[in-house]
C-alpha cells in the first residue's frame, strides 16, 4: 500500500473528469433505466469509439478537433439511426440496440487489425485513461456537459422527441467515452439509476450524483494505493456504493412500514 500515491496533482484532473461525466449520466441514465432500453449507452459509446478508431485510421492527429468531429458524426449517426429504428420497430429496440453494438466492436476490431498498437488503442476505448486527462480535454467536458445539462433543464431535449433524447446521449457519451472508457461511460448511466430506482424526482439525482462520486472518489484512491488499473476499480467502487445506498434506502422504508403494521394491529 503506498500512501504517497495519493497525490492531488495526479488524482484530482482524474476526479474532475468523473464529476463532470456524472453531471450529465445521472439524469440521462434514469432515462435510459425508466426506457427499458439499457445498452444503448454501450452501443452509441461504442460507435464513438469507433470514430476515433476510423479518423485514426486515415491518419488525423491523435486528439486533434478532426477525431473528436469524427466521434460526434458517428455517435449522431448512430442515435439517427436508432431514432429510426424506435420508429419502425419499437418492440424489437434493445435487440437492435445489441446488434448495433456488435457490429460498431467488430468494426473497429478490423480497422485495428492492421495497426502494431491496435490491442493498446482497444484497452483505452474499454477502460479509459483517466489518470491521464490534461486541461483541454476537462474543458471540452466542462463545455459540452454545460450546454446538455442547459438543454436538458429547458426542455430543449424534450421538444426535439426521440431524436432529442438519442441525441443528446450521443454527444454526452462522444465527450466521455474518450477519457473515462465504454465500461465507466455504462457503469456511471446505470449504476446509479438502478440503485435510484425507487426513489422520485429531484432526490433520486441527488442519491445518485453522491453514489457516482463516491464511486469515483474512492476508487480512484483505492487504485493509487494498491496500484491497480483505475477504471476497473471505480466500476467496482460505484456498485459497492450503489448497494450500501440501497441498504440504507430501505432500512428506513422497511422501519417506517413495520411501525405502520404494529400501529393497525393495535388498534
Amino acid at each position: 500500500m503506498n500512501w504517497s500515491a495519493l497525490d492531488w496533482s495526479i488524482l484530482g484532473p482524474g476526479l474532475i473528469a468523473g464529476l463532470l461525466v456524472l453531471l450529465t449520466h445521472v439524469p440521462l441514465g434514469t432515462q435510459v433505466l425508466d426506457r427499458g432500453i439499457v445498452f444503448i449507452d454501450l452501443a452509441i459509446a461504442q460507435i464513438a469509439g469507433l470514430g476515433v478508431i476510423a479518423a485514426d485510421a486515415l491518419g488525423l492527429p491523435d486528439g486533434g478537433m478532426a477525431v473528436q468531429a469524427a466521434a460526434v458524426c458517428a455517435a449522431l449517426l448512430g442515435a439517427l439511426l436508432l431514432t429510426w429504428t424506435e420508429r419502425r420497430a419499437p418492440h424489437q429496440q434493445e435487440a437492435l440496440i445489441g446488434v448495433l453494438f456488435i457490429l460498431a466492436a467488430c468494426a473497429g476490431i478490423l480497422l485495428l487489425a492492421g495497426n502494431p498498437h491496435g490491442g493498446e488503442h482497444l484497452k483505452d476505448l474499454l477502460v479509459g485513461q483517466i489518470l491521464w486527462v490534461n486541461p483541454s480535454q476537462l474543458v471540452w467536458l466542462a463545455a459540452a456537459s454545460a450546454l446538455l445539462c442547459a438543454a436538458i433543464w429547458l426542455g430543449w431535449v424534450k421538444r426535439l422527441g426521440r431524436f432529442g433524447f438519442y441525441g443528446a446521449f450521443a454527444i454526452a457519451v462522444t465527450a466521455s467515452v474518450q477519457l473515462v472508457g465504454v465500461y465507466l461511460v455504462f457503469s456511471s448511466l446505470i449504476i446509479p439509476a438502478l440503485a435510484t430506482r425507487t426513489l422520485r424526482g429531484r432526490s433520486r439525482l441527488v442519491v445518485g450524483y453522491v453514489i457516482g462520486a463516491l464511486g469515483y472518489a474512492l476508487g480512484l484512491a483505492l487504485s493509487a494505493l494498491f496500484d491497480l488499473p483505475s477504471g476497473a476499480v471505480i466500476v467496482w467502487t460505484l456498485a459497492a456504493c450503489a448497494l450500501a445506498s440501497v441498504g440504507l434506502v430501505r432500512a428506513p422504508a422497511s422501519g417506517l412500514a413495520s411501525s405502520e403494521v404494529g400501529h393497525e394491529q393495535a388498534t
